[in-house]
């Protein structure tokens, strides 16, 4: 199957991204595209880090909340990373790693379906409202039991990834936040990329949606769970800049020099719910999905992934496009979402790319 052909007249990406910001529908946002792990990157930078008088102008070096970004720049990377080493594998079943993960049905669940969200699991439930402390709310994940028998639907899951997290801190033996550093971070030298970001942070980083009667979160995770877990969890919780997941998704997946295996890459990116009702590789969206956010003229070979903030990645390993779209669409309230500009903008960059070959 390959994609449809281009409409021509479209927009480019950059006026797209502009636009978007003149009409309200976004605060502010950066856009990075690009082909191959070396080619050159075209950046685009416009809008305020919030509404009013408050807000700065954005920048490539803006700092934004990736929320479910996390999934497929920390957990996902950090699983595959220990999968290479020998100290886990994708085929465990989960109670190895996880002996409280007890329930009907749940011995078969292995790191691989929470990685492809066939699982069984909820999407969502409310942790956060839960009386106690993370480790009251950690207890209630892994007690949750599944919605579905394990491996025959696709259910997007924030609680599969809070598991993957619990995995990743238990094989590496020591806290989520240091194993994503040392795994993931700092071996790609993602130097503006992290958990609870400093202070010193705020001033660049990027509002998101004010709680009822507070103000506009800023430099604290939007997501409930995320933030009742400490700020630190499998599902969301990391900040970054678009240069840095620019860097990620060449460096990371379409460099020969990653440090995920050419093996398990290409793993990832391969469809591991073939027959179900989704597509999807071990992390990333595939197109087709329901979350897809590529537009039908995505690469069919390509991935990507979306947050709920407003933020969004690309790639094809084949072609070698990649697209980095980080807005805080959400400042304007959880209703306010960047879907369509996604897509159009997805879309622009595809047939840029078509124009060139």
């Amino acid at each position: 199957m390959t994609a449809p052909e281009i409409p021509a007249g479209l927009p480019d990406a950059a006026t797209l991204v502009r636009s978007a910001v003149q009409d309200g529908v976004v605060p502010g946002a950066v856009l990075i595209t690009g082909r191959g792990a070396d080619g050159p990157a075209r950046i685009t930078a416009v809008g305020t880090t919030a509404a009013g008088p408050a807000g700065r102008p954005v920048t490539a070096d803006t700092v934004f909340d990736l929320a479910s970004l996390t999934k497929v720049v920390a957990t996902t990377p950090a699983v595959l990373r220990l999968a290479d080493s020998g100290m886990l594998r994708l085929d465990d079943p989960v109670r190895r790693h996880l002996p409280a993960f007890t329930g009907v049905g749940k011995d078969a669940v292995t790191i691989r379906h929470l990685l492809a969200h066939s699982s069984g699991l909820p999407p969502h439930r409310d942790f956060w409202q839960l009386p106690g402390g993370p480790p009251e709310r950690l207890a209630a994940v892994l007690a949750e039991p599944l919605e579905h028998p394990v491996g025959t639907v696709v259910r997007y899951s924030d609680l599969g990834f809070i598991l993957l997290g619990e995995i990743v801190a238990a094989v590496a033996g020591q806290p989520l936040e240091s194993a994503v550093r040392e795994l993931v971070l700092d071996p790609l030298d993602l130097a503006s990329t992290r958990y609870l970001p400093p202070a010193d942070w705020r001033p660049v980083t990027a509002a998101t949606e004010a709680p009822p009667g507070g103000e506009p979160k800023c430099g604290v995770v939007h997501d409930e769970n995320a933030e009742s877990l400490g700020g630190v969890a499998g599902h969301a919780g990391l900040f970054g800049t678009a240069p840095d997941l620019a860097r990620y998704v060449r460096a990371g997946w379409l460099s020969e020099s990653s440090p995920i295996s050419s093996g398990l890459r290409t793993e990832a990116l391969s469809s591991q719910t073939k027959g179900l009702d989704g597509a999807r590789g071990l992390g990333w969206t595939l197109p087709g999905d329901t979350w897809d956010h590529m537009s039908p003229y995505w690469p069919t070979t390509g991935a990507g992934h979306t947050g709920f903030t407003g933020t969004s990645l690309a790639l094809d390993p084949v072609s070698g496009i990649w697209v980095v779209l980080l807005t805080n669409a959400v400042h304007y309230g959880r209703g306010a979402r960047a879907k369509g500009l996604r897509r159009a903008v997805h879309e622009a960059v595809a047939r840029a790319e078509a124009d060139r070959d």
